[in-house]
């Protein structure tokens, strides 16, 4: 397992959040935020994978592309980035060593703040 950093999930997020399309919540937020397994499945259904790998910054590529295993470090509901799921990810990928994703989830954060006057 080689994860990597999603680029264009990382570029679709930047132009979410230059466009506004933030929910400023809080880290404890995104466990009830997060899209359920039903929720995803139909947005799969709806806009593919292709759609569905843009809103993870984490990419297994040694996975299948269509199978959600392929992908890590969620950061939004498939409407907006979430605050709290950037700042989930941000731990999550330091605690496993990868900083790659963890320094583009700080800069994400900080973009979310800096947008926000904090």
């Amino acid at each position: 397992m080689s994860i990597e950093l999603n680029r264009p999930a990382l570029k679709h997020a930047r132009a979410l959040i230059r466009d506004g399309k933030v929910v400023r919540d809080q880290r404890d937020d995104w466990s009830e935020a997060a899209p359920t397994a039903d929720e995803e499945n139909g947005f799969i259904e709806r806009e593919g994978w292709t759609r569905y790998s843009h809103w993870h910054l984490g990419i297994d590529k040694s996975e299948n592309a269509e199978t959600k295993g392929a992908y890590s470090f969620p950061f939004g509901d498939f409407r907006k980035v979430h605050r709290g799921g950037v700042i989930a990810g941000e731990s999550r990928a330091g605690q496993y060593d990868h900083t790659e994703i963890r320094d583009a989830l700080k800069k994400l954060l900080e973009l979310i703040d800096e947008d926000a006057g904090e």
